[in-house]
């Protein structure tokens, strides 16, 4: 955790004050090297702030009591690119670790029937270099694989926009923010059912594939183009969760929070 020194030495200096210590998806994630330093600030922290619903379960039992939940808010870009009547474009968002099974949604469209407009566009850059190889390869060989590489984050928001779908593959998520943004601009998302995901959309979203299974993530992306009642299912459960990401319902959340560990709560002390 890489808070964990700042937040020790602050309890030191300032033990009557409160400290606020929000987990990400890799704080969740941890090996035993440092388990134990997370635990200790748990411990010490005042609130921690879990940035979707089903990440209090991955807290330790005995501090789950600290979690308040704030989801991040994203705000599209205005006004949103327009989407190329002729493609069926799907967005894969994120860096090329193996954690996020980058390559699925590529596998996925490899078969489809030649009357398909599906095409992955995927953004983001390779941590490693033998992913950058094996991303150019599927695109040289995949006529339905583009791979963008590292964009500015604004310009990769406005390539997610223009896509009709996210596809989400990750083995593993703490808080994706890809799906915020994809819900922020309209796009519905297909996904692996991590934590971090169900967290966001629910239990009950529509569009969810086991981990890793090429065969029902092609299934469900040929639905997406081709079944206009599975794509309103979709938006619909996107459309639900919207409000939960504005930026002023994430401040009144962090307000929220605030109110119950300063003095006077949200009203002067609060830089809401």
């Amino acid at each position: 955790m890489k808070s964990a020194a700042a937040v020790a030495a602050f309890k030191r200096r300032h033990p009557a004050r409160p400290a606020l210590v929000a987990l990400t998806g890799t704080d969740i994630f941890q090996d035993g090297r440092t388990a134990d330093v997370l635990r200790e600030t748990l411990r010490v922290s005042d609130r921690i702030v879990a940035l979707q619903s089903h990440m209090a379960s991955a807290v330790p039992a005995e501090f789950r009591h600290k979690v308040r939940v704030v989801f991040q808010s994203f705000v599209p870009p205005h006004p949103l690119p327009e989407v190329n009547p002729d493609k069926f474009e799907v967005c894969v968002l994120g860096h090329l670790r193996a954690v996020k099974d980058p390559f699925l949604a590529a596998k996925a469209v490899r078969s489809l029937p030649a009357e398909s407009r599906i095409k992955i566009v995927h953004v983001g850059g390779a941590l490693e270099p033998e992913f950058a190889d094996q991303a150019r390869q599927e695109q040289a060989a995949n006529r339905r694989y583009e791979w963008l590489g590292e964009l500015p984050r604004a310009e990769a928001v406005r390539a997610l926009a223009r896509c009709r779908l996210l596809v989400m593959s990750s083995r593993a998520e703490g808080g994706p923010s890809a799906v915020s943004e994809a819900v922020a601009c309209g796009v519905p998302v297909l996904s692996t059912p991590t934590s971090g995901v169900v967290g966001l959309l629910g239990d009950d979203y529509p569009g969810y594939f086991p981990v890793g299974e090429c065969g029902a993530l092609k299934v469900l992306l040929r639905r997406g183009e081709t079944d206009p009642a599975f794509v309103a299912a979709l938006r619909a459960g996107c459309d639900a969760v919207r409000p939960l990401l504005t930026p002023d319902a994430e401040r009144r959340a962090w307000a929220d929070v605030l109110a119950e560990v300063l003095p006077g709560g949200s009203g002067k002390n609060s830089p809401f």
